[in-house]
């Protein structure tokens, strides 16, 4: 199980330049939180004021009841032994092999033997979905499986928390995509803290439980994803639905000119979108820190925007989607515990049309199927159930912490 992480008043400079001041918020432990804000506005600079890389000017970061910005570099080095990170390239070794990069946190760092290193380095390259590239130079592959080899060597010491550094950082949507999927698939796995930060809008409405904004210096708002996503706070509500009109302009903050300039053109903000359901784990399950879809605008009498949650599963509470996840037919096969790795996924062979039966409708591609009426029905078989699976999330979930 992750560790909670608690900031209080946090703030940075370097020399005369503030980058942020009084920073205030609790990571849960074991929940997923993705940390946005403009360019500049130091988010990877808050990562490494966390991990202890940098030394903040004031205020504290207790991890089980250690504040990190008063240890000696002794005491520092054992509570890093906590953190995992996902650096935004990966930073991997250019002259070693995956498997060299993956196992090297294990060589420095534990006085493991060779096979006990090797059975841990194949475990989580399995996890990543890169086993059987053990032997392939960093310079030899996409950049998406470098990002999976950083994630693998990040987890090796079987980390309680993980940082992730921009992970989406030169992927293409597709592959943004499949390592969302595999970060919640991971969380689920092994329950470590998850803090990401990055600039893509769809990742921080869909995937965390919880979102931080940093602009102009401080932090304007962190919470729940519900709170956010429903938000009227103009900053928040700009970026995370990605806007021009609001208070954020080219040069971070837009100024007084420009504000009274949409006010006066009476350039209105356009109504919230819906609050999309949260990502689920490949095999349709929830997390353990999952919350059930709804629940904190209900609890704090929010209206969401309309059609907020829609979707199967949208009322349901995290035990109550794992069971109906788990339900089939009387007489059917039960399927695998394991998850599907989605990397895995985008790389099987498109199997070949067959040929339509006389008065048949052709297959849909909008994500709907064709009934023997001609009319459509969604489908409701996840499209992870019709591709191979491997065995690393239950076998992770079983495992010592």
């Amino acid at each position: 199980m992750g560790v909670e992480i608690q900031v209080e008043g946090l703030t940075k400079s370097f020399g005369r330049q503030v980058i942020w001041q009084d920073v205030s918020l609790t990571l849960p432990a074991g929940e997923i939180s993705v940390m946005l804000g403009p360019s500049g506005t130091g988010k990877s600079v808050f990562l490494k004021t966390l991990v202890g890389l940098l030394k903040p000017d004031s205020g504290s970061i207790t991890i089980q009841g250690k504040d990190l910005t008063r240890l000696r570099e002794s005491d520092l080095y054992a509570v890093r032994k906590l953190f995992g990170v996902l650096f935004q390239d990966g930073a991997l070794f250019g002259s070693m092999s995956l498997y060299d990069n993956i196992a090297f946190p294990l060589r420095e760092h534990t006085k493991k033997s060779e096979k006990e290193v090797r059975d841990i380095v194949l475990a989580k390259m399995d996890m990543v979905g890169l086993l059987g590239n053990e032997k392939k130079l960093p310079g030899e592959i996409s950049g998406g499986m470098r990002k999976r080899a950083g994630l693998a060597r990040a987890l090796v010491l079987d980390p309680e928390i993980i940082l992730f550094d921009e992970p989406d950082s030169g992927l293409d949507p597709v592959r943004t995509a499949y390592l969302n999927q595999l970060i919640v698939d991971l969380n689920a796995a092994i329950e470590a803290t998850f803090l990401i930060v990055t600039h893509d809008v769809n990742t921080a409405r869909t995937v965390p439980d919880n979102i931080g904004l940093l602009y102009h210096r401080h932090l304007a708002m962190f919470g729940p994803r519900e709170m956010l996503l429903s938000s009227e706070e103009p900053v928040v509500r700009q970026f995370l639905n990605a806007q021009r009109q609001g208070p954020i302009g080219m040069a971070e903050e837009k100024d007084a000119d420009e504000l009274a300039q949409e006010e006066a053109e009476g350039h209105e903000l356009p109504p919230l979108p819906p609050i999309p359901l949260q990502l689920s784990t490949s095999d349709g399950g929830s997390r353990a820190t999952q919350r059930e879809a709804g629940a904190w605008c209900r609890d704090n009498n929010v209206t969401p925007p309309p059609g907020s949650f829609e979707g199967e599963n949208a009322a349901a509470s995290p035990r109550q989607a794992r069971a109906r996840a788990e339900q089939r037919p009387p007489g059917a096969e039960r399927p695998p515990a394991s998850a599907v790795h989605p990397s895995a996924a985008a790389e099987q062979p498109v199997a070949a049309e067959e040929p339509q039966a006389p008065g048949s409708h052709p297959p849909a591609t909008d994500g709907t199927a064709l009934g023997a009426n001609g009319h459509s029905a969604a489908i409701t078989t996840p499209i992870e159930s019709l591709q191979p699976a491997n065995r690393w999330r239950s076998q992770a979930r079983g495992g010592p912490r």
